[in-house]
């Protein structure tokens, strides 16, 4: 993938740091602005996640919690006027995870539309 920052490349970028903070994980008001109505997730544990299943999850603290998630190897690319993909690697616990996730536009600003999460041991 070619990295090319275009702003609506930064606004993801933006968007998906945001999410990993424990502030917007644990308020519905600011979880609700950055995902899309239309939000799903197949998470590294293999769970399959809608819009309302992930927040009700994060908002009960079983999500990953007051240690900081280490993100790496971000990279972004604009695929249409209103659609970016990211890939990125996390960390947390010991557990590691390339992630990769759909961002649209939306008069609204940018939302995260799809997200996949693949546990990883090393490389």
């Amino acid at each position: 993938m070619t990295d090319v920052r275009t702003p609506a490349v930064e606004a993801a970028i933006e968007g998906e740091l945001r999410l990993l903070q424990p502030e917007v994980r644990s308020s519905p008001e600011l979880l609700g602005k950055l995902l899309h109505p239309e939000f799903r997730e197949f998470g590294a544990s293999g769970r399959y996640w809608d819009r309302t299943s992930i927040i009700e999850s994060l908002l009960a603290g079983n999500e990953p919690g007051p240690r900081p998630v280490v993100v790496s190897r971000m990279e972004g690319v604009q695929l249409a006027p209103d659609v970016v993909h990211l890939t990125f690697d996390t960390e947390h616990n010991g557990r590691r995870a390339h992630r990769s996730s759909l961002w649209r536009r939306t008069g609204d600003g940018w939302r995260m539309y799809f997200h996949q999460g693949t546990l990883f041991s090393g490389e």
